[in-house]
């Protein structure tokens, strides 16, 4: 990479700097991995410095950076099949991110990560994200349809996965009488 024009580096790292945090959290939902997660945002800011005069002019520069990171992911997805996700998760967290005052966020972060990749990344960009179906589509290549298709499924699986136990028992005998 050359020298950025016009004194963009310091541009470019206070976005950086700001962005940092929101673009984790999406990569270790869509990853379910720290170092995975922190190498996805750092492969995705590193194509948003190499395009910068693109991405500064962007309406929205998140929104711009964020759809690197979708397609880093899925193109790394297509290169290898799926690793075990870790049920852990980061411990730094901003205060005013929801998601991480959640007292049950390991156990919703294990359930997405049993998701199939198109599932969590549906999931992730239309609630985590909070991107209308029609962003969520661009963002993933695909149809508004298999966008809400996807999101629906993924929403089922972790519904019920969060089920007790003992109502799916009874579901099941209930059922069986």
């Amino acid at each position: 990479m050359g020298e950025p024009k016009n004194g963009w580096d310091g541009e470019f790292q206070e976005f950086m700097v700001g962005a940092w945090p929101r673009l984790l959290r999406t990569a270790y939902l869509l990853a379910g991995d720290q170092h995975a997660a922190e190498d996805l945002v750092q492969s995705a800011f590193e194509r948003a410095f190499a395009a910068w005069g693109r991405v500064r002019r962007a309406e929205d520069r998140y929104a711009y950076v964020r759809q690197i990171l979708v397609n880093q992911h899925a193109r790394r997805f297509r290169r290898r099949p799926p690793e075990l996700l870790v049920d852990a998760v980061p411990e730094a967290h901003s205060p005013e991110d929801g998601f991480a005052r959640s007292d049950e966020r390991a156990a919703l972060v294990a359930a997405l990560a049993t998701l199939p990749p198109r599932q969590r990344q549906a999931v992730v960009l239309r609630h985590w994200e909070d991107l209308s179906d029609s962003q969520a589509a661009a963002a993933m290549g695909c149809s508004v349809g298999a966008v809400r298709s996807q999101a629906a499924k993924g929403i089922a699986r972790l519904r019920e996965a969060a089920a007790p136990k003992e109502s799916k028992v009874m579901t099941h005998i209930g059922g069986a009488v």
